[in-house]
């Protein structure tokens, strides 16, 4: 006999209709130096314009200029699905002479969202978390020389544990197929070389059908992806497409035989955007989150396990952690700061509360006041 419906197979349509109204946010950082394209393929890659009120900087302030971040957010919908994008871009990034500190303004702007998400995590209001943290790195590589150079390979060393890294050679369509073939295999030997971990796919669910899991396995052999992007509309034999005109030919972007920003676009959206959001939450931000509670812990367990016990004082519920990594001490400061708001609000509403009190006094001593003069006069006029 079949057991009687009991109602919770539903549960999953009331998460979907949940999350639905929610929406999705999702973070996109892309590094790499001038003049490879990042602006038009990510205007490309969501059929958008981002880059409406950008501003090219001439040539002598690049010389000097360090590594700025510029966020750019935008709200999308497709099919009812709310899409809250951030880009996250990187002008100025190996165009100094002195690339150094190029690296560090990426891998700092990454810890600070964990840092901003840990604290949000930690607080009070907890159902009203955004979450900034950057979900995919796109790094350019440029397709000239040989494989990677130094700056890329120190760039990449120095994000790999911290963001889903993903590689693309930009302008693709100035190689030729032999020599982007040549060009991939390099790259990926050096990055093997280099130790550094780019995003793994994961592994198909066998209960997949075969076109899946022929396109999931079209998209690993992509990598790393080699693009290129257009916003420009054109029209051959009656057919409008994206593309690039050039002496010896037209380049159809969005084209699998011309480019692989199909694929790309298909990765990053329409197959693996969960699983690199759950990758971000599980991998990286656990990471940091573990080291962050160590060394409280760590803090903690080293002090001193004998010492004269001192007067309790406010300042001595501030835990002390370094000033590069005091996470917990920012926290706490958070707290500290909210009840001290909360004490100037109600030592304002005393105060109010006795200026009433004092102004309804002087109304009714006045009153009396009156009273007694106006029965003194008439007192008066009687005795006349």
């Amino acid at each position: 006999m079949d057991r009687e419906y009991i109602g919770f197979a539903s549960l999953p349509d009331q998460i979907h209709r949940k999350t639905i109204k929610k929406g999705f946010e999702f973070t996109l950082m892309v590094a790499g130096e001038s003049g490879l394209g990042k602006s038009t393929l990510v205007n490309t890659l969501f059929l958008a314009d981002l880059y409406q009120d950008r501003v090219i900087p001439p040539v002598e302030e690049r010389l000097t200029k360090t590594t700025g971040i510029q966020v750019r957010t935008a709200d999308i919908e497709e099919m009812g699905i709310k899409l809250r994008l951030t880009i996250v871009d990187t002008p100025g990034f190996g165009d100094a002479l002195n690339s150094e500190e190029t690296c560090q303004a990426l891998s700092d702007y990454i810890d600070v969202q964990f840092k901003k998400y840990f604290q949000d995590e930690s607080g009070l209001h907890r159902k009203s978390i955004v979450d900034n943290r950057v979900h995919c790195c796109l790094y350019f590589i440029p397709p000239y020389g040989h494989g990677l150079r130094m700056l890329d390979v120190a760039a990449m060393r120095k994000l790999h544990k911290k963001v889903n890294l993903v590689p693309v050679i930009a302008k693709s369509d100035s190689l030729t197929t032999t020599e982007l073939s040549r060009f991939k295999s390099q790259v990926l030997q050096e990055l093997k070389q280099h130790d550094i971990q780019i995003y793994q796919f994961p592994e198909c669910d066998p209960d997949e059908d075969e076109a899946f899991k022929k396109q999931d396995k079209e998209l690993k052999d992509s990598v790393p992806f080699a693009v290129s992007g257009s916003c420009q509309i054109l029209e051959v034999n009656g057919r409008r497409f994206r593309g690039r005109i050039y002496p010896w030919g037209v380049v159809e972007v969005e084209s699998p035989l011309h480019s692989d920003l199909q694929k790309l676009r298909s990765m990053l959206i329409e197959t693996h955007l969960a699983d690199l959001r759950d990758q971000t939450h599980e991998i990286h931000y656990e990471a940091f989150r573990s080291a962050c509670i160590t060394r409280l812990t760590h803090n903690l367990v080293t002090q001193p396990p004998h010492r004269e016990r001192s007067k309790l004082k406010r300042d001595s519920m501030l835990i002390e952690l370094p000033e590069d990594e005091n996470a917990a001490d920012l926290i706490l400061q958070q707290k500290e700061e909210e009840i001290r708001k909360m004490q100037d609000m109600l030592t304002k509403m005393q105060h109010q509360l006795q200026v009433q009190q004092r102004s309804r006094s002087l109304g009714e001593a006045q009153l009396k006041h009156e009273f007694s003069l106006l029965n003194i006069d008439k007192s008066q006029e009687v005795r006349l």
